[in-house]
């Protein structure tokens, strides 16, 4: 029988980005506050400190800060006619546990999406006729506009001291910046960072062949900052050691390091090891009384709550709506349900380069550091008669080469041996990647679900994925790897090799940690699983943040928009609904 503890006005499941940003901002709204995370307590000291998080076999290549796959895990199959079988190792994608979750390990790239990704199908369909969107193809608008998150988008990079350099200054274009980009309010928090040999190379063949260069968008911190939450980080050091390790400067934002320390204890208490079963329901299953969870010594203790926000990474939000009973479970057959619909991912490819006279010191380096163009992205370009839609970025990334997995050899190199040692220490510092980072759209047989077969370590089925990659998804990422190909030429190399996206998608070798959907944002309890203030349509005193609400995936690394739509939501929340608690559907910002 399960303990039940004191009643509290929120609990909180998962402490990453959103976990953090709903604990600061409802405990200042004078709330108590419970979260529940099911990793271990860290912090940047002593958990991040030099010695110890330089570690890549440990942290880059043991995975010593992510989801445990024997204990927790998911099925995956490509296709509805195969058997899923479960994840054994981490592999595409890399879940974070721990305080701070996947938001500790991320490389720092902060992007804002594209006006016209909020309102895809309509955009597309009105360009380009109704023909353009595949009959498969679930893509829907998004209940709420690039000008409505604006100011959150402000206010999620002056937390995390945001680097970088407006390309559209309240409508007017600015020189040096991403001329592409939707009106910002005001400038980046702080200036870009220092370019390397790379970057400079790949920004002047890409004004030469008619793009638009631009840095990357960085919350790794080029000075030291003081965020909006008034806690100091540090300047980023170009240690090279960002994508799956803590940061030991507090340069790179975290929630660790740049939301938890503002917390007001007093109203606030973290569990740690504490596994989340399941939301509890009332008898009339429209109204969550708490959830139920397994503490560190194996017991299972019950958390009243007033309100419930699932903030744990966005799979296993997708897992915990499906467990709980909470909104119908999509049917990919008939098309009917809503929970797990349109999962998504991000698609990827390369142009590797290699230089015979050009020295990089690629072990320098920081998680964002790059340049940028985004003229192949979203409807930055016209797609007429080219048998696709949305689009990507294309950078020249300098993030680091650390020893172990980094080993670049031009093709016809020996696999091993002599051969293959000598073409490591010739090319290891004369190389250097133009990669594209794609948009994944929706289609109806791209789903998660419950697995009617294996469970995880608490006797619960284990979610189950099935995906792959579209016709749309590998012709978009085609043209931008021909794109990138184009620049790669331009700046002359010795030798190029071109990496297309893996068809069919393999689960198996890493790629982005970007998966969306299953949980989407909608105007209509129909086609969605929350509404436009991430608030569950069947439960209203439960909300879901996080990149499982995205109702596609834009050609962005998710996190600036996971960070937008928690402030979003919270200002519904703190406005209306603690006012009066209840469906917040018919709510418009701004108004009563």
């Amino acid at each position: 029988m399960a303990t039940r503890m004191k009643p509290v006005d929120a609990v909180i499941v998962g402490l990453g980005w959103t976990g953090s940003i709903f604990a600061k901002e409802l405990t200042d709204a004078g709330l108590s506050v419970v979260a529940l995370e099911r990793g271990r307590p860290r912090d940047t000291d002593p958990d991040f400190q030099p010695g110890r998080i330089h570690d890549e076999l440990a942290f880059a290549v043991r995975h010593q800060i992510m989801q445990d796959p024997s204990r927790e895990t998911l099925t995956f199959r490509n296709s509805m006619r195969e058997v899923a079988l479960p994840m054994r190792q981490l592999g595409s994608f890399l879940p974070g546990e721990g305080v701070g979750g996947a938001g500790v390990h991320w490389n720092g790239q902060h992007w804002r999406f594209l006006p016209s990704d909020f309102k895809i199908r309509s955009h597309v369909t009105q360009r380009y006729g109704r023909n353009v969107v595949a009959e498969d193809m679930t893509i829907q608008d998004w209940p709420v506009s690039y000008d409505e998150l604006e100011p959150h988008y402000d206010r999620f990079e002056q937390v995390c001291g945001t680097t970088g350099k407006a390309g559209n200054l309240k409508g007017q274009i600015i020189p040096g910046g991403n001329p592409f980009e939707g009106p910002r309010s005001r400038e980046y928090p702080n200036p870009p960072m220092k370019p390397t040999q790379s970057m400079v190379l790949f920004a002047k063949a890409a004004a030469e062949t008619g793009y638009h260069p631009f840095p990357q968008p960085a919350s790794n911190a080029s000075q030291a900052f003081t965020n909006a939450y008034g806690i100091a980080m540090g300047a980023c050091v170009y240690c090279g050691f960002c994508e799956r390790f803590g940061c030991e400067v507090m340069a790179k934002a975290s929630p660790q390091a740049s939301v938890l320390p503002a917390l007001d204890q007093s109203k606030f208490e973290l569990r740690t090891q504490s596994q989340v079963l399941k939301v509890n329901l009332d008898s009339t299953r429209r109204r969550a009384t708490g959830v139920t969870y397994m503490d560190a010594m194996g017991r299972e203790i019950e958390q009243p709550a007033d309100i419930v926000v699932l903030a744990a990474y966005g799979l296993n939000n997708v897992h915990l709506m499906l467990l709980s009973g909470i909104g119908e479970p999509y049917d990919p057959s008939s098309g009917r349900g809503v929970v797990g619909k349109n999962y998504a991912y991000q698609i990827v490819s390369s142009a590797n380069l290699f230089f015979q006279n050009q020295s990089f010191n690629p072990f320098m380096g920081a998680g964002a550091l790059g340049s940028v163009i985004d003229d192949a992205n979203g409807d930055n370009f016209d797609h007429s008669g080219l048998g696709f839609i949305s689009g990507g970025y294309i950078i020249a990334g300098h993030t680091g080469a650390r020893p172990i997995q980094y080993h670049p050899v031009p093709e016809g190199t020996p696999k091993w041996g002599t051969g293959w040692k000598r073409a490591v220490k010739q090319w290891y510092g004369r190389s250097m990647a133009i990669a594209t980072h794609g948009a994944v759209m929706s289609h109806r047989a791209n789903y998660l679900d419950l697995d009617p077969t294996y469970k995880d370590a608490w006797g619960r089925p284990l979610l189950r994925m099935t995906f792959d990659y579209r016709d749309n998804d590998i012709k978009m990422s085609n043209h931008l790897t021909s794109v990138a190909e184009k620049i790669g030429k331009a700046m002359n190399p010795t030798h190029m090799m071109l990496k297309l996206a893996g068809t069919p998608y393999s689960i198996v070798p890493y790629q982005t940690t970007h998966n969306t959907g299953g949980a989407i944002m909608g105007d209509d309890p129909s086609n969605s699983a929350v509404n436009r203030f991430l608030q569950a349509w069947d439960v209203s005193n439960v909300f879901v943040p996080g990149a499982s609400a995205f109702p596609q995936n834009a050609g962005y690394n998710p996190t600036g928009t996971v960070g937008a739509l928690a402030y979003w939501a919270l200002e519904a929340i703190k406005r209306d609904y603690l006012k009066n608690p209840g469906p917040l559907e018919g709510a418009v910002a701004g108004r009563p």
